[in-house]
């Protein structure tokens, strides 16, 4: 079986490729048995789409592998904390465990703002674990938003000059 550490790579690996179409680096995988049966990045400005979590793309594309809406047997290995959307739909999809990387201090369902996972009221219950690769997944994050502001403070100062 491939180690957490091993997945939340290829998790990273979808992150980048958010980043370079200029979405929020956040990248997921799904697996049944140490296989990767599902992947998914951030998309909700390319896809127009506010649900396009990269959690909910790599759900989707585990269900229509699988052929199946719900996913037991399954984990899924997120870069970042999932929001409580996402949170939501991994309950519903029945996943038996979440590996996060970054704790996300503004939406966080976990820990960070709320625990939606320890609901005991919920008739489903996920096993969750973060801080795999955290720095690495956070780092990721910081650089992706420094140069978003170094483009604008570009752009600012180039309206300044007209």
């Amino acid at each position: 079986m491939p180690s957490d550490e091993f997945l939340m790579r290829a998790a990273l690996d979808q992150a980048r490729a958010a980043a370079c179409l200029g979405e929020v680096p956040v990248g997921a995988v799904v697996t049944r048995r140490g296989e990767i049966v599902g992947r998914g990045f951030n998309a909700p400005i390319g896809e127009h789409d506010p649900a396009a979590h990269a959690e909910i793309v790599a759900l989707r594309a585990a269900a229509r592998y699988l052929k199946n809406y719900r996913l037991p047997g399954c984990e899924l290995f997120v870069t970042l904390e999932p929001c409580a959307m996402c949170a939501g739909a991994i309950l519903h999809a029945r996943i038996d465990r979440v590996v996060y990387g970054a704790k996300d201090e503004k939406t966080g369902a976990h820990v960070s703002v709320l625990n939606l996972f320890a609901e005991k009221r919920l008739n489903h219950h996920t096993t969750v674990v973060g801080g795999v690769l955290a720095e690495e997944c956070a780092q990721l994050l910081r650089d992706f938003f420094a140069e978003r502001r170094q483009v604008i403070r570009q752009m600012r100062k180039a309206k300044e000059r007209t």
